[in-house]
């Protein structure tokens, strides 16, 4: 199967399919139809079979997609059958957060190492990580880690960044407002929280009937 003619969109959308298919699997559900799935998570039923399609065949007309069946297969897809470990840069408070959040294990993802540059704050624990030098990075090629959270200000993240890449991380979840240039080998996704809640006032206008 060649992953590179499927649109970005579709792989997107996976985890949001998964999401829900995990949690029909913990209600112990053995099938749905794409338009139950749909009304259930606020889903598109055309776009997840649409989607699904380019895998494969799921379910069967007229009866629906088998609940565990396809959640593991959109984990195998995504390559989250297996533990995936990830570096976080920048203990901040964003980067504190981030450790503390309890959503990544539902995808089978790990924060496995923490990385700071800040004397005062290498050595100490958050979570229950040791905060490690960022001259370290180096190390994640020998830890077999390739997926990265980018958390540090803007002005140090292209430098980190190269770093990173240098050490063999292939995913960059960056969280730093501004613009990296990575190889084409390095898959990037950006998110900037201050300009995507500075969208969301637009929407505040009145609009007379």
């Amino acid at each position: 199967m060649n992953y590179r003619r499927i649109p970005d969109e579709t792989i997107q959308r996976l985890p949001m399919y998964l999401r829900g298919f995990s949690l029909l699997e913990e209600e112990k559900e053995e099938t749905i139809s794409s338009r139950e799935l749909a009304i259930r998570f606020g889903l598109n039923p055309h776009q997840i079979r649409k989607d699904l399609s380019y895998f494969g065949t799921f379910g069967r007309r007229g009866v629906g997609y088998p609940v565990q069946t396809t959640a593991k297969r959109i984990r195998q897809i995504l390559k989250l059958d297996k533990k995936q470990k990830t570096a976080l840069i920048g203990a901040g408070r964003i980067g504190a957060a981030l450790v503390a959040y309890p959503g990544f294990s539902s995808f089978n993802l790990e924060i496995a190492a923490v990385f700071d540059n800040n004397p005062k704050k290498i050595g100490k624990k958050i979570g229950t990580l040791t905060i490690e030098n960022a001259h370290r990075i180096s190390t994640l090629k020998n830890r077999k880690i390739r997926l990265a959270i980018l958390a540090v200000p803007a002005e140090a993240a292209q430098t980190v960044a190269d770093k990173l890449t240098k050490a063999g991380v292939r995913g960059l979840l960056n969280f730093s407002p501004c613009h990296l240039k990575v190889p084409a080998s390095v898959k990037k996704i950006d998110i900037d929280l201050a300009s995507q809640l500075g969208i969301l006032p637009y929407y505040l206008q009145t609009r007379k009937s």
